[in-house]
């Protein structure tokens, strides 16, 4: 790999709260991330990031920052309903932009911005770590050979037993408030796991989906007061897509139960479970539950396929994308190859994210 495939980039952070810490934690271990400047409203939170990460430009207005011509990107670290504000804006300033999930804090929102970005020829990439696990990658290549057959059903589970922001304990109030972060459970876990399970299916087109969702476990008094929660704990979909398969969807912030199975697909010639990971399927009169060492498929892609780190993380993947080495997933081949093993050059890769996050925004009801 030639030094002009790391090349810098040079990225301004929108955002310095919890989730945009996290970022810049990542960041360090991304070869080529340049972080240059911050942007908060909260200037002394700004300051103290500043200081922390080495970053030398802070601003309070994230306007201020988009007018540098020398940030190629943004990262976006906002709550749910500012996503599609300060997206927009970046993009019409000339950034490509990677996003926090969920994409939105509306399908409709979420429309405006892929529809930016398609118009502008900007990157629009959405945080999904669950896209480059190693059972991710591992059930993508079992559907990708056939071992499935013709996939039919899958489930999106995800289940914490009582964990909701804030009021059990952790983050802030305005992890629960809808006027911030638009959802609960479906929105803040859910987008992982519905997104994975549309990425291993395709993003198949929508025919119908219906869902419902509640929130009914009690919770501290003081808490529930405080926090001005009016978002739902669980929700459940069935979504009907239009190449005849379905896909059901439940995911717990809380609920009395002491967990679900993993998320599923299930097909003609056999099934796989993410978690834990398990592959099932007959042959003749033997029924066969087949369990994987994950761990090679990366050791695998690094030293024998010589992929490098495009796939060891969301961030390294979407500065991976800005360098030329990759096209984005899940307009990404089915084989998790590069640039250099697929012979596509960069002008052919796509230059947005996918419907995905769109379609778990639907299936959330908002």
């Amino acid at each position: 790999m030639n030094s002009s495939e790391q090349r810098p980039i040079r990225i301004g952070l929108i955002g310095a709260g919890q989730r945009g810490q996290q970022h810049l934690e990542a960041y360090q271990q991304i070869p080529g991330a340049e972080i240059v400047a911050v942007a908060d409203i909260n200037e002394a939170l700004a300051q103290h990031v500043a200081a922390q990460f080495k970053i030398p430009n802070v601003y309070t207005d994230y306007d201020h920052l988009l007018q540098r011509d020398d940030l190629e990107a943004v990262d976006i670290c906002l709550h749910n309903n500012l996503h599609r504000p300060a997206a927009v804006a970046a993009m019409e300033a000339g950034k490509h932009v990677y996003c926090e999930k969920p994409m939105a804090g509306s399908y409709a929102d979420a429309r405006i911005m892929y529809d930016t970005a398609q118009a502008l020829g900007r990157k629009l990439y959405i945080q999904l770590f669950t896209l480059f696990k190693p059972e991710t990658r591992a059930a993508k290549l079992l559907i990708d050979d056939g071992y499935l057959g013709e996939p039919y059903h899958a489930r999106s589970t995800g289940f914490r037993r009582r964990g909701r922001p804030y009021v059990d304990g952790y983050g802030t109030p305005t992890f629960v408030q809808k006027r911030h972060a638009a959802g609960g459970a479906l929105y803040d876990m859910g987008v992982y796991h519905i997104a994975r399970m549309l990425y291993l299916l395709g993003n198949p087109g929508v025919r119908r989906i219906s869902g419902k969702t509640y929130q009914k476990t009690p919770m501290d008094p003081a808490r529930e007061t405080s926090s001005g929660y009016d978002v739902e704990e669980l929700g459940l979909g069935l979504v009907h897509f239009t190449n005849d398969v379905t896909l059901d969807i439940i995911e717990s912030w809380a609920i009395h139960l002491d967990g679900f199975e993993g998320s599923s697909i299930v097909g003609t010639l056999g099934g796989v479970r993410l978690q834990p990971f398990g592959y099932y399927h007959n042959l003749g009169d033997l029924e066969i539950n087949s369990t994987m060492d994950l761990e090679q498929i990366s050791y695998r892609w690094k030293n024998v396929h010589q992929g490098g780190d495009v796939y060891d993380s969301a961030g390294h993947h979407w500065v991976a994308a800005l360098q030329g080495r990759v096209e984005l997933l899940p307009g990404g081949t089915s084989r998790w190859q590069p640039n250099h093993l697929t012979g596509k050059s960069p002008s052919q890769r796509k230059l947005s994210y996918s419907g995905c996050l769109m379609l778990t925004l639907r299936s959330a009801g908002r």
